[in-house]
């Protein structure tokens, strides 16, 4: 890729276009998608460079291209094959499989331009009774004795389960042990014949077994794989690796059609993978080729097992999806190896394998209903993203992006695709890249043609007279100079770029640097410095002139109302000045009463300058210590319209400045919608009663005033019920302040009580004696008396 073409960043001032210091148109648009080339041959000024004619769109044309000499050939998407989306059943015929379509369109053509991306939609919709080819590869060592008696009846149970998805299943089977080299199986000649104890019946080891190809009678599934037999092996892991490759790499042999192609790999056990081959002394990397013999693997012996990665691109170049049906001690492993393995799923196999049926049903459900596209190698310089729009409106870009989940049968859903470039490849031929979802034979084939070049290149004139002499290519408005040649019309050869005598024709004279310092000399003319702001630019014989370095007002080149050209301001009009900050529009000096600065001042440069000091302001209409207008003219109105007032007496000779116009009523007065910029006055007169007019200025300076003849005098207070009110207030409030005595009084007394009834409960009378009590009765004793 030219080095020219690689994308550049942004540094604030620029931009791709006149950074790329393109030379020619090509070069010009594979600068980046907002690039243009002026074509107009007088486009270019004194002492500017080729490279000019490369900018953005609105640059061009600011800079006085018309568009239509602007070369900006645009990228398009045009749709090859487009066969509609098909059912399984198509009026009651069944279809082939390979009269199915799920993906649509199927070939598209780009046209792409550099850094512009082409987007396009594809459309999946999952087909009802699709076909399926199920192929099962079990692991026959000795541990798994059990887990083969279940699977002899795998091939009806299966063909039954499965036919409530499809009516067009096929099965197989295959088993697999290990490389038939020490330390993986023993090779002495007994170990050979059975690897297994003496008291078991087992085969001899190998790697792998094609047992049945795919087949649609479950019946033969059956009868051959009861007849398999149990073998053995020294170490843990298997050689399963081996056998998925073959599977994979043997379609023939294994009978895979273009359907839905999946893989059971049942075992409990690990693996070996790649590099554990040096073990058995074998080295030579696995060549992913199918190396099967009377279904028999030959060359386990020769070739070390696969890579995890040499899997992952074989099944994926073969659309096959894998199962692996482990046992519970395995899990982790495989769902590690599950995570690298697109499209594949783990399932926890019993101890004998009594699940399979349901593991199978349940990891094919769970991968026909996720939809993940990829996309073949993609060419250099070419990037691709993806938008899915899936069930529901649920959306997502980025690695996301490029799949759906939950997917059932007739579902449909849509990826939006953009492939963008960036510049053109080397040899600027046609690319074509494929993508397709993974584990279906069908694909979305994409042709990528690359837009290098402009469509005036065709109409270019070899050894052109107008490229001095014929050296160059008169092409797209400018020269493309022959090998050796440069300069703007080729007229120099490059052995001939710096001398003495050329360099004396860039200077202005003898004491100014060449080019002023602005530019460099090339073949005896200025080719001016671009400026990091594709805004500014230097121009001129000798570059002694420049866009940037104009007077400036309010921080603007020219105030924003001018044009900066060779360090001059060119105004528009309306403006003048060095920096084009000096209106002539007036119409911000108009006042309210539309003479200019109120006629107290000069309008200059769209400001007023008040000429009587006592008004200031925008518009000279604020007078800080002049009375209002109302109180100014009260006394002339009063003494015109109703002969009283303080100027009643000289009224002719100061009341003379405006013309006075009665009215009946107030209501009659000039509105301000009968004239624009008037004044509505009120007024007090001595008597206490107000009196209305208006005032107003009008264009010739006249002044008019408007005054209603009916006043508006306050009516004399009404005596009677003044009093009356004043009586009825009194006698109210003490009313209520009775009320209120009366009412404390009673809270009072009810406090009171409740108080003494309180104290009469609590009260406890002594039931003793009163000591100052004496009793009336006195018993007196006679001491004579005896008791006789």
């Amino acid at each position: 890729w030219p080095p020219m073409l690689l994308e550049i960043e942004n540094d604030g001032y620029g931009n791709e276009c006149t950074k790329a210091s393109a030379q020619s148109c090509g070069e010009c648009i594979q600068a980046g998608e907002k690039c243009g080339w002026c074509i107009d041959k007088d486009f270019l000024k004194q002492g500017e460079q080729k490279s000019t004619r490369c900018d953005e769109i609105e640059a061009l044309i600011k800079k006085g291209c018309s568009e239509a000499s602007i070369e900006n050939p645009r990228g398009t998407v045009s749709v090859n094959k487009n066969q509609s989306l098909t059912d399984r059943t198509k009026d009651g015929v069944k279809l082939k499989p390979d009269q199915i379509t799920q993906i649509q369109p199927q070939k598209l053509t780009l046209n792409l331009r550099s850094g512009e991306a082409q987007t396009f939609n594809l459309i999946f919709k999952r087909a009802e009774d699709y076909p399926i080819d199920l192929y099962y590869l079990m692991d026959l060592s000795y541990s798994m004795k059990d887990d083969l008696e279940n699977v002899k009846n795998l091939g009806t149970d299966l063909m039954a389960e499965m036919q409530k998805i499809t009516s067009d299943f096929r099965i197989g089977f295959g088993s697999f042990v290990e490389k038939t080299v020490m330390p993986y199986i023993s090779t002495t000649p007994a170990k050979l014949l059975n690897p297994c104890t003496s008291d078991q019946n087992c085969t001899s080891p190998f790697s792998y077994k094609n047992v049945l190809s795919l087949t649609s009678q479950g019946s033969q599934f059956n009868n051959l794989v009861s007849k398999q037999q149990i073998s053995g092996n020294l170490d843990s892991p298997e050689g399963g690796f081996d056998a998925i490759m073959q599977v994979a790499v043997c379609p023939n042999q294994i009978g895979w059609r273009n359907v839905t192609r999946l893989l059971v790999f049942s075992t409990d056990a690990g693996f070996h993978f790649a590099g554990d081959g040096k073990l058995g002394g074998i080295v030579l990397p696995n060549d992913g080729k199918c190396h099967l013999q009377d279904n028999m693997y030959t060359m386990s012996h020769y070739y070390d097992y696969p890579s995890i990665a040499h899997l992952v691109q074989k099944l994926s170049e073969n659309n096959i999806q894998t199962i692996f049906a482990v046992t519970e001690e395995f899990q982790p492993v495989y769902q590690e190896l599950k995570n690298l393995i697109p499209k594949s799923a783990v399932g926890t196999l019993s101890s004998d394998s009594g699940n399979v049926i349901k593991l199978i049903i349940d990891a094919y459900n769970s991968l026909s209903s996720e939809i993940i596209l990829e996309n073949s190698r993609l060419p250099e310089g070419v990037s691709i993203s993806y938008i899915s729009h899936c069930k529901n409106g649920v959306s997502d870009k980025g690695e996301n992006g490029r799949k759906c989940s939950n997917i059932s049968i007739g579902d449909q859903v849509m990826f939006e695709v953009a492939i963008m470039a960036k510049g053109c490849p080397s040899n600027g031929k046609s690319e074509t890249i494929k993508i397709k979802p993974q584990g279906f034979t069908e694909e979305v084939e994409i042709v990528l043609n690359f837009i290098c070049e402009c469509a005036c290149h065709k109409e270019g004139i070899p050894n052109s007279p107008v490229c001095h002499f014929g050296n160059g290519t008169l092409e797209c408005g400018a020269c493309r100079c022959n090998e050796g040649r440069i300069g703007r019309v080729c007229e120099c050869s490059k052995d001939e770029v710096r001398t003495d005598d050329l360099d004396a024709n860039c200077r202005m004279d003898n004491g100014t640097d060449i080019c002023n310092n602005n530019g460099d000399c090339v073949c005896g003319a200025c080719e001016c410095k671009k400026r990091d702001n594709p805004e500014e630019r230097y121009s001129g014989k000798f570059c002694e002139c420049d866009n940037f370095n104009c007077d400036r007002s309010n921080n603007k080149l020219c105030g924003g109302h001018g044009r900066c050209e060779c360090r001059k301001c060119i105004c528009e009009a309306n403006y003048t000045g060095s920096a084009c900050d000096c209106s002539l529009d007036t119409s911000t000096c108009l006042a309210s009463n539309k003479q200019i600065c109120n006629g107290r001042g000069t309008c200059e440069c769209g400001t007023c300058k008040c000429t009587d000091l006592k008004f200031q302001g925008p518009t000279c209409e604020i007078c800080p210590t002049c009375p209002g207008v109302c109180t100014e003219h009260k006394d002339c109105v009063q003494c015109q319209a109703f002969g009283t007032g303080e100027k009643k007496d000289t009224c002719k000779e100061q009341c003379n400045k405006f013309i006075l116009v009665k009215k009946k009523k107030k209501e009659e007065l000039p509105q301000p919608n009968d004239q624009p910029y008037i004044n509505h006055c009120k007024e007090r007169d001595a008597n206490d009663c107000w009196f209305f007019f208006t005032y107003a200025t009008k264009n010739d300076s006249t002044v008019e005033v408007h005054v209603a003849e009916e006043l508006e005098c306050p009516s004399g207070p009404d005596i009677i019920p003044i009093v009356a009110g004043v009586v009825a207030g009194i006698v109210l409030i003490g009313l209520a302040l009775l009320l209120i005595w009366k009412l404390l009084m009673i809270i009072h007394d009810r406090r009171e009580f409740a108080k003494f009834e309180k104290e009469k409960m609590n009260a406890r009378w002594d039931a003793g004696e009163n000591p100052i009590y004496k009793s009336a009765v006195t018993t007196v004793v006679n001491p004579k008396y005896e008791g006789k």
